[in-house]
């Protein structure tokens, strides 16, 4: 039986919406309008053009801009590129807010956590003893473990939110957690959907097991999830530019535009009502303040050892694929899981990164640290097209430069 290896850089994996304003494409600004500032980090010790070369050149056809933030040791290196906005050709400003994604994640992992180090919620009791009424009866006992490490095997909603043709009509609509649930476990005739796999057999990323972990927080503490967020994680640790939006469909404060690049026309995408992907993807933040909570989450400011412990254990189990026959001694056995009860870990050339990715409509993100933290990322990317199975080439030299600086 054969077996494959995963290298992990960022994984573009959730979405959400905005307006619609066409601009012609030559209105598109001209290229390399980059600012760098190296004044606070080491360049005697790490060649920071590599950094400086990774996001020039914006906008392009992918991309009209970028942030990315540097921090460690050696100090901290700062660089945009490209626009915040086509029609102005305002720069990308460095402490922009964007739209997280599925860092959003990290989040709702660090207040599940936090409820179980007070012992308000149990790892290994199930989703149905805390709330009878998410899961369908048919389904197999699925545990609050299983939840955080996408374990637990649930379908999800058979909509492609990463195509146009689904995401630009719909990216005002309002989403109950209960309208997500039904869309993701029921076929459109009501029928159930059957699990992906046993409970804790293997490892399929997604919402869903997210969106269920918000719902088990909501059924805990009798409040809405994004409470438990900013009580145990936005105040604490004074993250003024982090906010769960709930349906405020704007980005308040500095920020970037997202835009869909259609028939040659930028279509504004910034604005948008996050409750479709709510506790797996929904928060707004911005680099300093990411870099915030992952040194304090990974420190373990903000959780027991215990706990904080279960950031980085990764389960024991391959990830999900549906094609792989076990039976078959010629079958490629697929790779590793790689995430943990909250944070990935993310493989970049030699160097191993503990963080999340997320994704947007516009806006393609990622966090990252070192286990020691001594070496820090934040990046935002200003896609031009949402969707696709391979990263923006920008987001890709931004990986690559800073594993070089390791």
């Amino acid at each position: 039986m054969k077996t494959i290896t995963v290298l992990l850089t960022a994984a573009a994996l959730t979405l959400g919406a905005a307006p619609a304003i066409a601009a012609p494409a030559k209105q598109l600004p001209a290229l390399d309008s980059a600012k760098f500032d190296s004044a606070k980090f080491d360049s005697a010790k790490f060649d920071t053009s590599k950094l400086e070369a990774a996001i020039a050149g914006l906008p392009n056809d992918q991309a009209s801009g970028a942030l990315l933030q540097v921090r460690g040791s050696a100090g901290c290196w700062e660089g945009t590129s490209g626009v915040a906005d086509i029609h102005t050709g305002q720069k990308v400003p460095i402490d922009g807010r964007f739209r997280i994604g599925s860092m959003t994640k990290s989040f709702t992992a660090t207040a599940a956590l936090q409820l179980v180090a007070k012992g308000r919620l149990d790892l290994h009791r199930t989703v149905q003893s805390y709330a009878s009424d998410i899961l369908p009866a048919e389904y197999a006992p699925i545990t609050i473990d299983q939840l955080l490490s996408y374990t637990s095997g649930l379908p999800s909603a058979d909509i492609d939110h990463k195509d146009p043709a689904w995401f630009l009509p719909h990216r005002f609509d309002t989403w109950t957690p209960r309208q997500l649930f039904d869309l993701s476990f029921h076929t459109a005739d009501g029928a159930v959907k059957p699990l992906l796999f046993p409970p804790g057999t293997q490892q399929n990323y997604g919402n869903i097991d997210y969106l269920v972990l918000g719902a088990v927080i909501e059924k805990v503490t009798g409040r809405p999830y994004g409470d438990a967020v900013r009580d145990g994680v936005i105040r604490p640790l004074h993250l003024t530019a982090t906010t769960v939006p709930g349906t405020d469909t704007e980005i308040h404060g500095p920020h970037a535009h997202g835009y869909e690049l259609q028939n040659g026309s930028y279509v504004d995408i910034t604005e948008a009502n996050p409750t479709y992907q709510w506790a797996a993807a929904e928060i707004v933040s911005n680099a300093p303040d990411l870099d915030r909570f992952l040194t304090a989450l990974m420190s373990g400011r903000l959780l027991p050892a215990t706990e904080t412990a279960l950031l980085f254990q990764i389960p024991d189990v391959h990830l999900y694929d549906p094609a792989y026959d076990p039976t078959d001694p010629d079958a490629e056995v697929p790779p590793h899981a790689y995430l943990g009860h909250g944070l990935a870990k993310l493989a970049a050339g030699n160097v191993e990164f503990w963080g999340k990715t997320g994704d947007r409509p516009g806006y393609n993100n990622g966090m990252g640290a070192t286990r020691d933290l001594s070496l820090r990322v934040v990046f935002s990317v200003n896609t031009l097209h949402m969707g696709g199975s391979q990263q923006p080439l920008v987001t890709r030299k931004i990986i690559a430069a800073v594993a070089g600086l390791a």
